[in-house]
């Protein structure tokens, strides 16, 4: 007997969120990024409350990625790092103060990106990351991501993105992260299509 054919997933359609579309949605958001993270339940109510915070900073862009029927399937969004804001500090002091003078000026600070694990690996993260980096006059991105060999690190490593810090602990999470930089325009042609 033939085993039966599991029907074909469409790809995705990449989507420009507004601020106010992605408050909309944030709870739907926090909940990939629970999963995703493989954080307890609760942080995602904790994380919705800053992520709805984030909208109103300046550069705030988001992008989203919908099924055919509009689920949420991974989402990114960022802003303009600047002085004052938590990460931006935190990082900066992580850095030399030449790198930190270099990397946190006129830079996007990419918050979150991710994927509802069973649609990793089709490239959606990829075609968010490329979507956002597309459609902001940064001259530089930065982000964190836990600091070990996974298909998100892999991902900003064919992008282009470079160690800024490496094992860096944040408050509140007790695994490591590294935190990467690339310059704008991204590398895309390097950017496998499974990622």
């Amino acid at each position: 007997m033939r085993p039966a054919r599991r029907p074909a997933i469409s790809d995705p359609h990449i989507q420009v969120w507004t601020a106010q579309q992605f408050a909309a949605r944030v709870d739907e958001a926090m909940d990939i990024y629970v999963t995703a993270m493989q954080y307890p339940g609760y942080t995602g109510t904790q994380r919705a409350v800053t992520a709805r915070r984030h909208t109103t900073n300046d550069g705030f862009e988001c992008r989203a990625a919908l099924g055919e029927d509009g689920t949420l399937l991974g989402f990114g969004y960022g802003y303009t790092t600047r002085p004052g804001q938590w990460w931006h500090d935190l990082v900066r002091r992580a850095m030399t103060a030449e790198a930190a003078a270099d990397w946190l000026t006129d830079s996007f600070e990419l918050s979150e990106l991710h994927v509802l694990p069973e649609h990793q690996g089709r490239g959606i993260g990829r075609r968010l990351l490329t979507a956002l980096a597309s459609g902001i006059p940064h001259r530089a991105i930065l982000l964190s991501t836990p600091d070990s060999d996974t298909r998100a690190f892999q991902l900003y490593r064919h992008a282009g993105f470079v160690d800024l810090a490496r094992h860096y602990l944040f408050p509140g999470d007790a695994r490591p992260f590294a935190v990467l930089g690339a310059r704008l325009p991204l590398v895309t042609d390097r950017l496998g299509p499974s990622e």
